[in-house]
């Protein structure tokens, strides 16, 4: 065992062999750093800076790809508002931001536990905005009925 493992040269002797061998120091220095040429550097930024966005001019109706079904979409209506600041505090922390609330549905009292129960995935989810276009613009975008 001790005869194999003094058979196989260290990491730094080949790294000292490559060094000598292409002529530079920079490999003893530091061999996992690698550096660009500034040919390749600038190939490289060229090839950034030609890229272009393409512009879609109408709207797409993007219903059919979300995965939500049908009778969720056509007569969903939602409300956005920005909420009242709380009774309780001072603070004004969650009255910056315009929230999205979607109507509720059927519900049932659930005959086990006496919970109330639904089958929409929807009516418990509240979307917060930074601004009311941003939840108009969704609102419009997912063809939801909505009122501020």
């Amino acid at each position: 065992m001790a005869a194999a493992s003094m058979c196989v040269p260290s990491k730094e002797k080949i790294w000292a062999r490559s060094a000598a061998a292409y002529g530079s120091s920079q490999a003893l220095r530091s061999p996992t750093r690698r550096l660009l040429s500034t040919s390749t550097w600038r190939l490289a930024q060229d090839q950034t800076q030609d890229t272009q966005l393409i512009a879609v001019d109408e709207k797409l109706d993007i219903t059919t790809l979300t995965g939500v079904p049908e009778e969720h979409i056509k007569t969903r209506k939602v409300r956005i508002f920005v909420p009242a600041r709380n009774n309780m505090q001072s603070g004004v922390n969650n009255t910056k931001k315009w929230k999205m609330e979607f109507d509720t549905r059927e519900r049932w009292e659930n005959p086990l536990m006496g919970w109330s129960s639904t089958a929409d995935p929807l009516s418990n989810l509240v979307l917060t905005f930074s601004t009311k276009e941003d939840a108009v613009a969704f609102a419009e975008k997912n063809a939801y009925i909505f009122h501020v």
